[in-house]
Formats: C-alpha cells, sequence, structure tokens
C-alpha cells in the first residue's frame, strides 16, 4: 500500500513546495517594505496599512483563498488556481510579516535613529548599516515560527482544489479506503518541517551582529 501511493504523495508535494518558496520569496520582502512604511510613512498611509493587516490576521486564509478565486470572477477578475493561491498568500503572510518586522525595527532604541542623525551618516545608510542588522536579530524568531505555519498553511489551497500533498493523500484515502495515505502526508509534513527548521537554526546561529 504506502509504495503505491507514495509515488502520488510525493508528485503532489512538488506542488505544495513550490508554493511555499514562491510564498516566501514574495512575502518576506513586501511584509518588510510595508513595515518601513508602516514605521516611517505619513499618518494616512500608517493608517491604510494598519486596517490592511486588521483585515489579513481578522479574516480566515481559507476565507481569503475562496474570495480571490471563487469571489474575484463576480467583479470580472478571473485567477487560475495557482495566481490565486499565492496571491492570497503572499496578501495574507506579507501582513504578519509587516507586524513583526515593524515590532523589530521598534524595538531599536530611539538615540540609535537620533546619533544616525546627529552623525550625518544619511537615512538609507544608517538604517541598512546599523538599525538592519539589529531588526534581523530581533525578527528571526518570529519570522521562523511563520515560516513553519507556512509550511502547513499549504494545505489550505485544497479547499480550491490545488492538486496539492493533501489533496492528494485524501484521494488515496478515498480511493483505498484506509488511513495510510494520510498517515504518509503527516510523515511527509513532519520531515519537511523538521528540514525547514533545520535551516532556519542555521541561518539564526549565523546572525551575530
Amino acid at each position: 500500500m504506502v509504495m503505491t501511493v507514495l509515488p502520488s504523495l510525493l508528485s503532489a508535494f512538488k506542488m505544495t513546495f513550490l508554493i511555499f518558496i514562491v510564498v516566501l520569496i514574495l512575502s518576506i520582502p513586501v511584509g518588510f517594505l510595508i513595515a518601513i512604511l508602516r514605521v516611517f510613512g505619513p499618518k494616512w498611509l500608517q493608517g491604510l496599512i494598519e486596517a490592511y493587516v486588521f483585515v489579513m490576521r481578522g479574516s480566515p486564509l481559507m476565507l481569503q483563498l475562496m474570495v480571490f478565486f471563487f469571489g474575484l470572477p463576480y467583479i470580472g477578475l478571473s485567477l487560475d488556481r495557482f495566481t490565486a493561491a499565492i496571491f492570497a498568500f503572499v496578501i495574507n503572510y506579507a501582513a504578519y510579516f509587516t507586524e513583526i518586522f515593524r515590532g523589530g525595527i521598534s524595538s531599536v532604541p530611539d538615540g540609535q535613529f537620533e546619533s544616525i542623525n546627529v552623525l550625518g551618516i544619511g537615512h538609507f545608510r544608517g538604517f541598512r548599516r546599523i538599525i538592519l542588522p539589529q531588526v534581523m536579530k530581533i525578527v528571526m524568531p518570529s519570522v521562523g515560527n511563520e515560516v513553519i505555519s507556512l509550511v502547513k498553511d499549504t494545505s489550505l489551497v485544497y479547499v480550491i482544489g490545488l492538486g496539492e500533498l493533501l489533496r492528494a493523500g485524501s484521494i488515496a484515502a478515498n480511493t483505498y479506503a484506509t488511513l495510510t495515505p494520510y498517515l504518509l502526508c503527516g510523515a511527509i509534513y513532519l520531515l519537511f518541517t523538521a528540514v525547514v527548521t533545520f535551516f532556519l537554526k542555521g541561518i539564526e546561529s549565523r546572525i551575530d551582529w
């Protein structure tokens, strides 16, 4: 049984991994840029960003997926399953990363920002060379937690019919009337999480600024 269903599960895992990588690559820098605007931008822009974060964090990701894929066609915008999933995930996770980076920037003492101005280092150079390294060290544990959550949340694309790991496991379980595919899915998720955790710990250990 294991050898019968494992190839289809591993094939579906490619989609799970692709979603994970694409969302991670896009959502972290987007969240970081929005966080900078949230901290240093004008008041009206800060208010808009705060509202965006509230909506994204206050509504289920599954609902957001359904809105992007099933809801947008009602207003004349149709996205394929993969594109809808990527948009929903990036917008959702960028909101979480925004708050994480905002907290990291706010944790840096105000005196350091003032020192940059007094020394005439320049806002961009001072932020990049002095503030950013401290922010990265502060936020890495929280960023790591969100990355691990992303591994599990990729299963939510099941709701829009995208052929990822959990969907393949469900089909196999219904076909063979056994729990084995679900157990194999769990084992694959655990192994993937273990690998991601290992890499995250390696990155954290190298951040010694």
